[in-house]
């Protein structure tokens, strides 16, 4: 029986703003979202179901606010014309919100029904006592609320919508779905087009037992962690192959507390050793990841040719306070140095902002990290009340300041106040870790270590200019960057004025020409430096105290050994030295 009636959904993942107020997008965006093809998937999988029953036809569209400038009006137009239908806004961030709040009135200025989900909704429920004013501003303007997964109840939200009995309010964040069978992420190609090296995302588990404070996943997606089978994954894969896409962000927190790690691996190994799959992936993973017998080997093998690492911080005092007790700094250079041995470029976030931190404790602790720590890339963060997060539980139920802006709880914004810090030493040194650690010279350290290691140094190349210039000429974060960015004149945050062309467009052209040309000086010294590493005929043979292997002898003469030895717990493993040895080192520091 052919569908006679139709239901429109028009799936959006927001962007957010920028400090005048655009929407941050791209020619190319560089993180395809997860939230995307995973709530795409669950209603594609629905839709042929029939969910809606046989006679309505479900028309599904996606669209990446980070690569897509959007058209509303025509959005509204195809809602509208259907029978029924809506919009909806995926995996929401706080910093996306205030975007959302704006996509919602326009889309309800057009009476067209929408939804909102994502980690903001759903950690600001699970975490404080009261609903915050911006989630509930978006109800008064008639948007419904999703906090939790959809996995098992895609159907109902779905009939819900097409009777037109959709509730404000859906809080599932209590019930936590399992993942082993459940319909699988996906996006079509044509969505992945505008994704720069055209990956897509997958999670093969979710949640994650440890206590980190500042981290919102824990409290979103639980403390018991859930998996997809290899089975699963291996249906991911396939079905995006034969499509073309064959480069994956696994963006489970961390994929090595994922019990099916090895079988996962083992899986994805046999398709491209004896099937003859070609596909690359990257993973996140914590910093005891090397301790897994054959994890490290095994995820190269199986395509893993980058890799995330929550090393946080090498300061163990600043770890303990905000509970990342698992992160073993005596661990690091071991971890790294496995990483290297088998061609895998490394990235590693750090938060700047602890407790503790005072601008000469950070450049010293990044010095450290330079000389003896074989790392890749390292993007920095601030230390941030994210909500859903612990440290903003707590700071909230204190009345502690925290900026009412929530566009800026991008981790590139500071959006509290330090206990020793001054705002604008904090702000500063923020950016002066950026430089610190991205000098040519450094660069240049970065890719020779690389090129004794067998890393593909021209990638690793563009990868070091892009986060510098990130920074410095885009001023946005490397998580939200891309390649060629775009402004939509009349795309402004509400309240913010519609510039006049004749202003607009001359100043965006020259904002292009000043940011390509910083660019293109940028990659053309660095291209000199690489040319340099690469026709070294000495190549192979480079190595510094980072690349040297760490025995016993010589583990507590380094700098990080010495200057917080004192500071290390005496727990299993940890090296063994004299602690007056270590307050004095410390004291002389």
């Amino acid at each position: 029986m052919a569908a006679q009636k139709k239901f429109a959904i028009v799936l959006i993942k927001p962007s957010h703003y920028d400090d005048d107020g655009y929407v941050i997008q791209w020619w190319k965006n560089a993180i395809p979202s997860n939230s995307l093809a995973s709530v795409y998937g669950l209603i594609r999988d629905a839709a042929e179901k029939n969910a809606l029953g046989p006679d309505v036809e479900i028309e599904l569209v996606a669209h990446d606010e980070t690569n897509t400038v959007l058209d509303i009006e025509k959005i509204i137009r195809r809602v509208k014309a259907a029978d029924n239908g809506f919009v909806g806004l995926v995996g929401v961030q706080s910093n996306q919100f205030p975007r959302a709040l704006d996509l919602t009135r326009q889309l309800r200025a057009g009476d067209v029904p929408v939804v909102i989900g994502g980690f903001h909704a759903a950690g600001c429920l699970a975490m404080l006592p009261e609903i915050p004013p911006e989630i509930a501003e978006a109800q008064e303007l008639g948007a419904t609320i999703y906090a939790g997964e959809t996995e098992g109840r895609m159907a109902e939200l779905l009939q819900d919508l097409w009777n037109g009995d959709q509730k404000p309010l859906y809080n599932v964040m209590h019930d936590m779905p399992g993942m082993d069978g459940t319909s699988l992420p996906y996006l079509p190609s044509e969505n992945l087009q505008d994704t720069a090296g055209h990956y897509t995302s997958f999670d093969s588990g979710r949640g994650c037992p440890y206590q980190c404070s500042f981290c919102t996943i824990i409290n979103v997606q639980g403390r018991k962690s859930r998996f997809r089978s290899p089975d699963d994954i291996e249906a991911i894969i396939r079905q995006n192959h034969t499509q073309g896409i064959k480069r994956f962000f696994i963006t489970d927190d961390n994929f090595a507390r994922n019990k099916n790690w090895k079988a996962i691996l083992e899986r994805l190994i046999y398709l491209r050793e004896a099937v003859g799959l070609r596909f690359k992936f990257i993973i996140q993973v914590d910093t005891l990841c090397h301790r897994l017998d054959g994890f490290i080997e095994m995820a190269a093998r199986a395509g893993c040719n980058r890799v995330f690492i929550g090393l946080e911080n090498i300061d163990p005092d600043a770890l303990m306070a905000a509970k990342k007790r698992q992160n073993k700094i005596w661990e690091y250079r071991k971890m790294l140095q496995a990483w290297k041995e088998v061609g895998v470029v490394t990235y590693a976030g750090y938060i700047l902002g602890f407790p503790d931190d005072t601008p000469e404790k950070i450049h010293r602790n990044i010095e450290i990290i330079k000389k003896e720590l074989p790392l890749d890339l390292i993007e920095f963060f601030f230390l941030t009340p994210l909500p859903g997060s612990e440290d903003h539980q707590k700071m909230a139920a204190k009345d502690v300041w925290m900026d009412p802006d929530i566009n800026k709880y991008d981790l590139n914004h500071r959006v509290s106040h330090h206990p020793v810090m001054s705002d604008a030493e904090w702000e500063k040194v923020y950016l002066d870790c950026w430089r610190q650690f991205y000098t040519p010279e450094h660069m240049e350290t970065v890719l020779r270590r690389g090129a004794a290691r067998g890393l593909k140094t021209h990638q690793l190349m563009l990868g070091l200019g892009a986060f510098y210039g990130s920074i410095f000429y885009e001023k946005v974060h490397p998580l939200e960057a891309g390649f060629l960015r775009r402004k939509a004149r009349k795309q402004r945050r509400s309240g913010m004025k519609i510039e006049n062309p004749l202003i607009f467009y001359p100043r965006r052209l020259l904002g292009v020409i000043v940011t390509m040309s910083s660019f293109g000086a940028l990659y053309l010294k660095l291209s000199r430096i690489h040319r340099r590493v690469v026709k070294d005929p000495n190549r192979l043979s480079y190595s510094d105290l980072s690349l040297e292997p760490v025995t016993e002898e010589n583990e507590n003469e380094l700098d990080l050994m010495k200057t917080f030895g004192e500071a290390i717990p005496n727990t299993y493993g940890a090296p063994k030295r004299k602690r007056e040895t270590a307050a004095s080192d410390k004291l002389s520091a």
